[in-house]
């Protein structure tokens, strides 16, 4: 097997240079993570992507042991108040903090439109 860097690999080892199409941009720095609460040893987490100035919300999992604590809600909310005390907007995918948004519109303006 070949691998090559900056060129393809065409038909067992035939090195063909990579075309760059257009101008190169800068590259955005990508931080994914979790914010995570812990009850009894169940862990119930929020995904999340920090992609330059904005904070994708994409899953939201809370174990049925702590189904109706609140959990899932006081994930996005600290979600939420991080955007805020660090001025980057929100995108959310998670259909957990769509429904929490909704409720709450005192975070409508850090929504990406």
């Amino acid at each position: 097997m070949c691998a090559f860097l900056g060129e393809f690999n065409i038909g067992g080892c035939e090195r063909v240079p990579m075309k760059i199409f257009g101008q190169p941009s800068n590259p955005t720095l990508v931080t994914s993570g979790r914010f995570e609460i812990e009850k009894d040893g169940a862990v119930a987490y929020l995904e999340y992507a920090l992609a330059g100035n904005v904070l994708e919300l994409i899953h939201t999992e809370v174990p049925p042991e702590m189904h109706g604590s609140g959990a899932g809600s006081s994930l996005v909310q600290s979600a939420l108040e991080w955007a805020r005390e660090h001025h980057v907007k929100v995108d959310i995918i998670c259909p957990f903090a769509t429904e929490y948004i909704k409720k709450h519109p005192e975070y409508f303006d850090l929504v990406v439109r």
